[in-house]
């Protein structure tokens, strides 16, 4: 209860900020980011949610898989261009193991629509994520995952939008369940919306490849309640799962201001 309520009030304290300093995980498909920026003067909130499908043996215990996770996000989009954008973001984040010693982690976007540099051009964004404040090289839960990645996208007329890109993290964080290096990868999806059913309800898959612990493949479906409020259901299984554990549901809340 005292944690959930210290997550309440953080949310508030950046409400409250968002006005003055620009402060989640970038704006995003299901599990990676998208070529999507936060419009300028907007905040974004996120409240997601990812509870796995199966516990924790008793060997995995003090083991640094994580557990279910809560994310409390704030994104804000901070440069008036239409074709040039910016968003910039914090998250508080919860993983009920040794990282909840350091929740807070960074990010940022630059981006371009599509169409904005000619007709037909993709859109394009270069950003960065999980940049934590934990880089003790002798602690076992670093959280300085320091992942930088760019992506490409274009809106298909039936087909619906497909991205592509590639990430490249902190070396001494992104490793394979034997402790290797294994900190780059693909970024790939595709999201449309099902305007055949409604215009309020929209699907992705997307994929982030490596057998580190961000390595997934993530499917699902949204549902905006109104303009500004949307709900994700998906399901995220980890190519590893001695790295990333077992699959997640997940529940993503995005309500944006104004």
């Amino acid at each position: 209860m005292k944690k959930t309520m210290k997550i309440l009030s953080l949310a508030m304290a950046l409400l409250v900020s968002a006005s003055g300093i620009a402060l989640a995980t970038p704006s995003t498909q299901i599990w990676i980011p998208s070529t999507d920026v936060q419009a300028f003067g907007t905040a974004h909130l996120g409240l997601d949610s990812y509870i796995r499908t199966s516990t924790k043996t008793a060997a995995d215990q003090e083991s640094r898989i994580r557990d279910n996770s809560f994310d409390l996000g704030l994104t804000v989009g901070v440069l008036p261009f239409e074709k040039l954008q910016m968003e910039v973001g914090i998250d508080y984040l919860v993983y009920g193991n040794g990282y909840d010693d350091h929740p807070v982690y960074f990010n940022a976007k630059l981006g371009t629509p599509e169409d904005s540099l000619f007709k037909y051009s993709p859109a394009i964004a270069v950003g960065g994520y999980g940049f934590g404040t934990n880089a003790d090289s002798d602690s076992a839960f670093r959280t300085d995952n320091n992942i930088v990645y760019g992506l490409v996208a274009k809106t298909l007329p039936v087909v619906g939008r497909l991205s592509a890109g590639y990430y490249l993290g902190n070396s001494a964080t992104l490793n394979d369940e034997k402790g290797a290096n294994d900190n780059h990868g693909v970024l790939l999806s595709w999201d449309r919306t099902l305007s055949e059913i409604s215009d309020k309800l929209w699907a992705a898959v997307d994929y982030q490849g490596a057998d580190n612990a961000f390595g997934a493949l993530s499917f699902g479906v949204s549902w905006a309640f109104s303009k500004n409020v949307s709900v994700i259901f998906g399901y995220d299984i980890y190519n590893k799962k001695a790295t990333g554990g077992s699959s997640t549901f997940t529940t993503q809340v995005d309500i944006n201001f104004p």
